[in-house]
């Protein structure tokens, strides 16, 4: 949770304080492609990251007795982790395209993913009605990565988090484009 936001905290802040946003939305380049690019880019090295986790998994496998390490558990806390890396990249760059100052980027990135991750749980907690609890429940992260670290590979879990994910790229996506309409704007002559 706070690997991500590290990582993704210069995505378009360090784009937006530099002044060269402009340059970047003048290349032959679409908006998406920017998006795009920065998002795998952000998930290629949270993967990377975790790629060192591996070697704790075959040691523990390997010195592990007879029924050994549960293997569908593992390998969906993996893919679990996969998915939520990605919502958090999405919701980071998100972040980054909000501020010119990287800190500032950081630090919402840091409370949004916070706050999607276990907000909603205690949100839900609150809630007296029958129904509605079980609804914000569900809208946070927490619900899904505990049933995919389960080993259960649920599609309703795969589509909430694809699904958040391309929220927050979209979200991405407007700020870009209400940047580039207040732009070209003031390159109108009267």
């Amino acid at each position: 949770m706070f690997l991500i936001p590290a990582i993704t905290m210069r995505s378009f802040s360090e784009e937006w304080r530099n002044g060269t946003i402009e340059l970047l939305l003048t290349k032959p380049l679409s908006a998406w492609q920017i998006i795009t690019a920065k998002f795998l880019s952000g998930l290629l090295i949270v993967l990377l990251s975790l790629l060192p986790t591996l070697v704790f998994y075959w040691s523990v496998k390997q010195i592990s007795l007879s029924p050994g390490i549960d293997e569908g558990a593992t390998w969906g806390s993996y893919f679990g982790l996969l998915f939520l890396a990605a919502a958090f990249v999405a919701i980071g760059i998100f972040a980054s395209a909000l501020s010119k100052n990287q800190i500032v980027a950081f630090i919402l990135a840091l409370f949004l993913s916070f706050f999607i991750y276990v907000g909603f749980e205690q949100i839900s907690s609150f809630m007296s009605i029958p129904g509605l609890d079980s609804f914000i429940l569900k809208l946070g992260i927490n619900e899904h990565y505990i049933s995919m670290s389960r080993g259960v590979i649920d599609t309703r879990d795969l589509v909430y988090f694809v699904s958040l994910s391309a929220v927050f790229l979209v979200l991405t996506k407007i700020k870009l484009d209400s940047f580039k309409s207040v732009s070209y704007t003031h390159l109108t002559l009267p």
